[in-house]
């Protein structure tokens, strides 16, 4: 941890802010430049989540020993395969990784050896993973974070801005050569690169099922008929949205989809007593959202939806000792196993082992349980090895006493 009284701000980049790159000519000469470096690329992308609806990137910054510092403007020069194909082999520097990948795969970069500083931060136990704080305790310099939720499809961008996204990548690499030395000496280098590869290899987001039913405060919606109203306000929502490139969020808030599905208005008027619907980008669409009310009203019983998600994974914990009080025992005795493991490795317990995984095992685990059936079991879930290695004995261990004892 570093002294408070030695952190030192980072105020400029340290060969200033590069012009960005907006052509062809500017991009092939920073490819060059990338290729005629040295060592690990430290990468980010900024995106304008909260403001549009795609999650594509508007602003690539890179930095490399012997290449310094570049700015690339992707909507001015959205293929980055040359650069891609000049830095095969480089290990790519990212914080958060999992953010930026899916926007840089479609700008054509897609790194083969990956280094997730906030990843390994986690591994390592620091309690507050963030890029500034991670280069504070670390490094021992200052991040001005100002701009992090910036819509950056602004343009031209503010100088200030650019700064900002300069700075974000100036001492990637050294956080990551610090975080590399401490993996290696805490023994959990090879777990680091291990998730690392399940990262790259998990790039892509998996679309979810029902998506609307993650609308915020659905909860509470209680008749099917107001889910319906729901999916079907989505539904419009996302197709307006997506045909806008504008937020969901700011074309129609979830509040006004949930008081919609527990009022149900008939009319354009009781439509516009909630608030919400009389925003700029709402209003526009008045009678398309009071058609999908409708449509939604007008549908028949078999039509309507379940109050939840058929096949997607074991109830809510908190539902356990009343569908199934075995069960709760078991997922009670994995949970304490997995997280005294975690307080003796230093790290969060959903990085020793995957939450989602321990509440599907335990909710069907396999008929015999030992150390290679459950192994087995963590494999299909998602485990990597090194999280099998450390979890399956302990953890057949426990839901076996529970069979001993007689408790399942």
């Amino acid at each position: 941890m570093t002294d408070e009284t030695t952190i030192v701000p980072l105020l400029e980049p340290r060969e200033g802010i590069p012009p960005v790159i907006e052509d062809r000519a500017g991009l092939a000469g920073a490819v060059r430049a990338f290729a005629a470096g040295t060592g690990p690329v430290a990468v980010d992308a900024e995106r304008a989540s909260g403001y549009r609806y795609s999650g594509r990137a508007y602003l690539v910054q890179l930095r490399r020993a012997g290449a310094g510092s570049a700015l690339i403007d992707p909507v001015r020069c959205p293929d980055l395969s040359e650069l891609d194909a000049a830095l095969d082999g480089a290990e790519v520097v990212l914080h958060a990784a999992s953010q930026d990948l899916p926007c840089l795969a479609e700008l054509g970069f897609h790194p083969r050896e990956l280094f997730d500083t906030e990843l390994a931060g986690r591994l390592l136990g620091y309690e507050r993973v963030g890029l500034g704080m991670m280069v504070e305790n670390v490094l021992g310099f200052r991040l001005e974070k100002g701009h992090s939720a910036a819509d950056w499809s602004t343009r031209p961008l503010p100088e200030d801005w650019l700064r900002y996204a300069a700075l974000d990548v100036e001492v990637l690499v050294e956080l990551r050569d610090v975080l590399h030395e401490e993996l290696k000496a805490s023994g959990k280098l090879e777990w680091a690169r291990e998730e690392f590869a399940w990262v790259l290899a998990h790039k892509s987001p998996v679309p979810r099922s029902d998506p609307w039913r993650r609308t915020s405060g659905i909860h509470k919606v209680r008749s099917a008929r107001g889910l319906a109203v729901v999916r079907e306000l989505w539904t419009l929502r996302d197709a307006l949205a997506r045909e806008a490139d504008l937020a969901p969020g700011r074309m129609l808030p979830d509040a006004a989809i949930i008081t919609a599905a527990v009022e149900l208005p008939r009319t354009t008027k009781a439509l516009t007593d909630i608030t919400p619907f009389t925003g700029r980008s709402a209003r526009r669409h008045l009678r398309e959202w009071l058609a999908a009310i409708n449509t939604a009203r007008a549908l028949p019983e078999s039509g309507l939806p379940q109050p939840s998600a058929p096949g997607d994974g074991p109830p809510p914990a908190n539902r356990w000792m009343d569908r199934d009080p075995v069960a709760a025992r078991r997922l009670a005795a994995a949970r304490t196993v997995v997280a005294a493991l975690a307080d003796e490795h230093h790290m969060p317990t959903e990085n020793l082992l995957q939450p989602d995984a321990v509440r599907r095992l335990t909710w069907e685990p396999p008929p015999v349980i030992d150390d290679g059936t459950v192994a087995a079991r963590l494999r299909e879930l998602g485990a990597r090895e090194w999280q099998i290695g450390l979890t399956a004995h302990p953890v057949a261990k426990a839901l076996a006493r529970l069979e001993t004892e007689g408790e399942v």
